[in-house]
């Protein structure tokens, strides 16, 4: 890649027209519940904004109120068409999308680079949708800030604990966020047990879940992993399905929306 990462899936996860975007994202943001304390890491879904959308939204309202204090967002996901081991960043400058382009925190990334398993993969970030359909989000709700950009292939909870954990440090204007959608392509009943079962698991600060459950499951494990040393709690702010949204109910993908906090 050049220094820009382009949008990959623009017109077709979501609006490719500013405005058109802007007005979706200002609907979905319409869901949930405001609340006066500041999450310190999100776990928000990635399909289609016509569907995750609204559960995303309700995790991304809780940020509107800090929009001048989070100047930095350690975003993760899972790596969909890269087979990959360890964690990839990008060797970009910036990522972009309808709305603009976003600083990453070149430094930070080349600090994370010295830890065990941290690697440069351009190809795995090039066409990956996880983290792209976050951006918009995170362009509405906060003003100026840079993204350090994880993709997380097979790694041990321990491992990627560590690296968000050296990347937030002790900087209070860190917010880490983890892109994940949950069970795939079930019936609507058994999405409804299996994902909440899911959020159970999370809420209980597991480090135990698999594919079928969640695909990020070793970007939420990590992260699990780093609230059970530190003692945050996690809250579950929505739970759905895609037959709750826009979707029919044979086959569908389950969303779940979760907010840690200070302990």
């Amino acid at each position: 890649m050049s220094g820009i990462r382009k949008p990959a899936v623009a017109g077709t996860f979501y609006p490719a027209r500013p405005a058109e975007l802007e007005a979706v994202i200002g609907s979905c943001l319409d869901e949930g519940r405001d609340d006066p304390r500041r999450p310190l890491a999100l776990i928000v879904p990635h399909a289609g904004l016509i569907y995750s959308g609204p559960v995303a939204g309700a995790g991304y309202r809780l940020l509107r109120p800090y929009r001048d204090a989070i100047k930095r967002v350690v975003m993760i996901g899972p790596a969909h068409r890269v087979a990959l081991a360890g964690i990839a960043v990008p060797s970009v400058d910036r990522f972009a999308t309808p709305l603009g382009e976003i600083p990453l925190d070149r430094a930070l990334i080349d600090q994370l680079l010295e830890l065990p398993g941290v690697v440069v993969s351009d190809e795995a970030h090039r066409w990956e949708h996880c983290l792209e359909v976050q951006l918009p989000f995170l362009q509405t709700v906060l003003e100026e800030f840079t993204i350090v950009p994880l993709l997380v292939g097979r790694a041990d909870a321990d491992v990627v604990g560590g690296v968000l954990q050296r990347a937030r440090g002790a900087d209070s204007s860190t917010l880490l966020l983890v892109s994940s959608d949950l069970s795939h392509y079930s019936s609507y009943s058994r999405a409804c047990r299996m994902d909440r079962d899911t959020a159970d698991r999370v809420l209980a600060r597991r480090q135990d879940l698999v594919g079928e459950q969640a695909c990020g499951a070793h970007a939420i494990n990590g992260l699990m992993h780093l609230a059970d040393r530190t003692g945050w709690p996690v809250e579950l702010l929505d739970l759905r399905n895609s037959g709750d949204t826009a979707g029919p109910r044979d086959r569908v993908v389950g969303y779940g929306a979760f907010a840690l906090y200070d302990a």
